[in-house]
């Protein structure tokens, strides 16, 4: 399957910005102003906020048909280039039977958000579009400020579109945040730590496939349902898999991994990426990955996956941007992940 790519972006360009779950922008405006000024004044954008971007749980925003319909507004607006979420949430799946398929299909425009967005980014990608799994408003965009390669980053794989894209590890990381209940606390970040860099754990050679993924946990509300895609869709995928803020056990991600592997995904895949995993030690991310080996290879006899855990991209800061239904290379002798297509037109 071919995937339409959205325009590359530009300076001055307009971006809607959409709560698809959890009405944050009411909650913790502070931050929210946060986010919407680094789009303004280090990217350059324009915003253009849709009707339940600010409305909390009680109101309209809360409801499914409300914010599908502001999605579909997003898409069918030709003056709007992209759409980023505010934040994520867990309930986003609620407004998939709302979304209008053939506007979007019709419409491709840049997506972007992580954690419960999600659901639309493969509600979207199912349609044969190029989405973003990237930061959100309010988390990730609003911190932007405390590193700078990931503003340089972005504006290499949203605005300044190359064949080949190399990944690169972020300096350093954090995996918390100040408490947003101090307004005083606008865009503050937890302790820098320096990167200890990705942990290859299997495969040789080199190996390419399109990319798919997101939060682990979110993938699981759409498993079984007509959302979910179909087996021959895992034909050489690189699957990219995360875990959120809450921490979910290594028992538990164990379980999701052995459901992939019922599946027959990783018989068809290419290559298996995991985000660095939230909230874990440095004793619990080795548990985790000798956990991943055991599934995968062990149990579900994967020998030829390519697999690469400790990556840039989930709910720790700062995260890569990655493009669904975009070509990717890893290759296990140089230690490299790419992008070999660019992601936008």
């Amino acid at each position: 399957m071919e995937f339409t790519r959205p325009e590359r972006l530009h300076e001055g360009d307009a971006v809607s910005v959409v709560s698809m779950s959890w009405g944050g922008p009411a909650v913790f405006p502070h931050v929210f102003n946060a986010g919407l000024q680094t789009l303004t004044d280090q990217l350059g954008l324009r915003i253009k906020e849709s009707p339940t971007t600010r409305l909390g749980s009680g109101t309209s925003g809360s409801d499914p048909r409300s914010r599908a319909a502001d999605l579909n507004a997003a898409f069918a607006d030709e003056s709007v280039s992209a759409i980023i979420a505010s934040i994520g949430g867990d309930d986003s799946a609620l407004i998939l039977p709302y979304l209008d398929a053939e506007l979007i299909r019709a419409s491709p425009k840049v997506l972007m958000g992580y954690s419960d967005t999600v659901t639309q980014l493969v509600f979207c990608h199912n349609l044969g579009l190029v989405t973003f799994h990237g930061p959100a408003v309010m988390a990730g965009m609003a911190q932007l400020r405390h590193f700078p390669q990931a503003a340089t980053h972005i504006k290499a794989m949203l605005f300044e579109p190359t064949e080949r894209f190399s990944y690169q590890p972020y300096s350093q990381w954090v995996d918390s945040y100040a408490d947003w209940n101090d307004p005083r606390n606008i865009d503050s970040v937890g302790e820098l730590r320096p990167n200890g860099g990705w942990h290859w754990l299997n495969g040789s050679g080199v190996a390419t496939g399109r990319l798919f993924g997101g939060c682990v946990e979110v993938l699981e509300f759409l498993k079984g349902s007509r959302f979910w895609p179909v087996a021959d869709f895992w034909n050489d995928r690189i699957l990219f898999l995360e875990t959120s803020e809450e921490k979910p056990s290594i028992d538990q991600v164990r379980y999701w991994l052995f459901n992939y592997g019922i599946q027959g995904v990783f018989e068809r895949a290419a290559g298996l990426l995991f985000g660095r995993a939230r909230g874990y030690s440095d004793a619990e991310k080795v548990e985790l990955d000798q956990m991943i080996i055991d599934t995968v290879v062990g149990q579900f006899g994967a020998k030829d996956l390519s697999i690469v855990t400790n990556m840039d991209f989930g709910h720790t800061d700062p995260q890569w941007i990655l493009p669904l239904g975009v070509l990717a290379e890893l290759n296990n002798n140089e230690k490299t992940f790419s992008l070999i297509e660019a992601a936008v037109a």
